[in-house]
């Protein structure tokens, strides 16, 4: 990030006035990423999803052959854990968060697309683990703007593995498409730029899903 940076204003390394209007941008491109976890937030949001799943299904079934292969993943020592999940409604992230959450596997960071929601279901979303692309990735960015964008989204990917976050990425936006989408394809090249460049030894990735009887 700093060479990229660097580069960006202009090659001064020495001078603290020409260094500070990358920082704030490294800052603004790191709030558009990700908030810190609420507690608070999640425990409040673990009991509205039971209140709303007792409300909208009739039952919510657990696979214990597939919840056990998860959790013999997750004893793995120092192996980063990216779950892939096919997206088949707007729930996913939420029932994939909760039911994960529920049986001690942490919070993951979800990652969250291209999908228009507004600033304040956003903001929410954020401080229960989502993260976003920073929104310029989607609006053909300047070369210099692509570059330091890059380097930061990279760098976080990074620091999440390196810290043994569990990572949740949704291979496509619904409507179901049978192809990757192109948010998909830019977080898993950012998994795979991460094992390349030797921040992780590797990675473990773990295939979840969800099956609906009808789709809400």
């Amino acid at each position: 990030v700093r060479d990229v940076a660097t580069g960006w204003s202009g090659g001064s390394r020495g001078d603290s006035t020409s260094h500070r209007p990358w920082k704030e941008k490294i800052l603004e491109i790191l709030a558009e990423i990700q908030a810190p976890l609420s507690l608070l937030m999640l425990r409040l949001c673990n009991w509205a999803l039971l209140k709303l799943l007792n409300r909208l299904f009739l039952g919510v079934q657990l696979h214990r052959g597939q919840l056990e292969m998860v959790l013999r993943a997750a004893r793995m020592p120092n192996v980063p854990l990216v779950f892939l999940s096919t997206h088949k409604s707007p729930l996913d992230g939420l029932l994939l968060t909760f039911l994960l959450f529920s049986q001690g596997l942490g919070v993951p960071r979800v990652t969250v697309g291209s999908q228009a929601c507004s600033p304040r279901l956003r903001a929410l979303l954020a401080r229960l683990g989502a993260i976003f692309l920073p929104s310029r990735m989607e609006q053909a960015p300047s070369d210099q703007e692509e570059g330091l964008l890059g380097a930061v989204l990279a760098a976080y990917v990074e620091e999440v593995l390196r810290s043994r976050q569990p990572l949740l990425i949704f291979l496509e936006e619904p409507p179901i498409a049978l192809r990757l989408s192109a948010p998909a394809q830019q977080w898993l090249a950012m998994v795979y730029r991460a094992v390349r460049d030797g921040a992780v030894p590797d990675v473990l990735l773990v295939p979840v899903g969800i099956a609906y009887d009808v789709i809400p």
